[in-house]
């Protein structure tokens, strides 16, 4: 008697996808070559960076932690934050940057945030000459800022921050999750400086892998020991193709400054000599660029009447801009000089859609109102962009 041949021998299951171990990248080198990424190790002359952690540590008292609705219950972060907003330059759009700069944060408008300290802003100026060297380095994203114009001899500002994003992690369990930035100011494709100063701390990042690649590849985690005076400047795809988080740690090296605290900061002597006391606090700065075009008065409300947020479709990402006879040239365009860097091997970096979305849930009892919109950077007037907006086939309807 014939019987039918068991399944079990004539069907194949779908082969595992295996892991792979986290990955601990030390070096500037290892750095650029796993990651759009690049590290600088002692950026600020020793002075300047023991004086802004001074000056950072000393106002982080005053510091809150962020709370916001999650489901059902009220959730609060394990560090501490706070906001600045630089000085306007000329020709910048004082009153853009100014109504850009007033930190929504989790769908609640707060006070306009205060300028940087001085020597916040000495660090910036040093680190917007390293960005931007870095940026006139590498191959640039169509929908990348187009920079600012240059005169005629100069090389073109590509990237200035505007505001600095500011978080003291004190020991070793304070830390963040995963995440990836909004984008709501910062536009498609931004580029962020992110300064370490204080005790090492591990940066972690990890791809999240395209629905379309999930039956092929597991995504990595990457581990960046960060130490004090140590700059991590996140390259345009990064927030697109990566989340990133800072883990706790079973243990930590305290971290003694070399340098003593400068007198301005306070008259309470008892106060200076507890700051010069050897430290577990991590105090990060993340310099970024409000683009002048994503400023707040063109962000799209939600039916709650708060400002939407913008995320990236970080789950179907391509090669090239799909179906665009262009896309080729497109991502190739680059107002920059210098050999650019090739894209890693085996990532999708081009993202074809991003969509506004309804954030008030985060402090309206966890409720909101569901509303999501594509956006649209024609009709919006987004730009200038690095690409030319006309040929390229991002998606603009939902």
């Amino acid at each position: 008697m014939l019987r039918p041949a068991n399944s079990s021998n004539t069907t194949t299951s779908k082969a595992k996808v295996p892991t792979l171990p986290p990955l601990t990248l030390t070096t500037p080198e290892s750095v650029a070559e796993h990651t759009p990424c690049t590290m600088h190790h002692s950026v600020l002359p020793p002075e300047l960076a023991c004086r802004l952690y001074y000056t950072l540590l000393f106002a982080s008292r005053d510091w809150q932690r962020t709370k916001w609705w999650l489901v059902d219950r009220i959730v609060e972060s394990s560090h501490s934050s706070f906001f600045y907003k630089r000085a306007a330059h000329d020709g910048d759009g004082a009153d853009d940057m100014k109504e850009a700069a007033q930190y929504w944060y989790n769908g609640r408008p707060t006070e306009a945030p205060p300028t940087f300290p001085p020597p916040m802003e000495e660090a910036c100026q040093i680190i917007e000459q390293v960005v931007n060297a870095e940026m006139h380095k590498r191959k640039r994203f169509p929908l990348e800022w187009g920079g600012y114009p240059a005169n005629e001899g100069e090389e073109p500002v590509l990237w200035r921050a505007n505001v600095a994003a500011s978080n003291c992690y004190a020991g070793a369990k304070e830390s963040v999750g995963f995440h990836s930035d909004q984008l709501t100011y910062l536009g498609p494709y931004p580029t962020i400086a992110s300064l370490s100063l204080g005790v090492s701390r591990v940066f972690r990042l990890r791809e999240v892998v395209p629905l379309e690649d999930r039956d092929k590849r597991a995504a990595r985690t990457y581990n960046i020991p960060l130490r004090h005076n140590s700059l991590i400047v996140m390259h345009a795809s990064t927030q697109e193709v990566f989340k990133h988080a800072v883990p706790p740690q079973n243990s930590i090296d305290m971290f003694h400054p070399p340098y003593p605290p400068p007198p301005e900061l306070t008259d309470d002597q008892e106060v200076l000599a507890r700051l010069q006391e050897a430290s577990n606090a991590r105090i990060n700065i993340t310099f970024r660029f409000y683009r002048p075009d994503f400023h707040s008065s063109k962000t799209p409300r939600c039916k709650c009447g708060v400002p939407c947020i913008l995320r990236p479709d970080m789950k179907n990402r391509y090669e090239e801009l799909p179906s665009a006879p262009q896309a080729a040239s497109i991502a190739d365009a680059s107002g920059s000089k210098g050999s650019p860097t090739s894209r890693k091997p085996g990532i999708k970096t081009m993202v074809a859609k991003y969509w506004w979305t309804c954030y008030a849930g985060a402090q309206n009892d966890g409720k909101g109102c569901g509303y999501w919109k594509v956006m649209d950077v024609k009709a919006e007037g987004r730009g200038p962009f690095v690409g030319d907006v006309a040929a390229m086939d991002v998606q603009t309807t939902s």
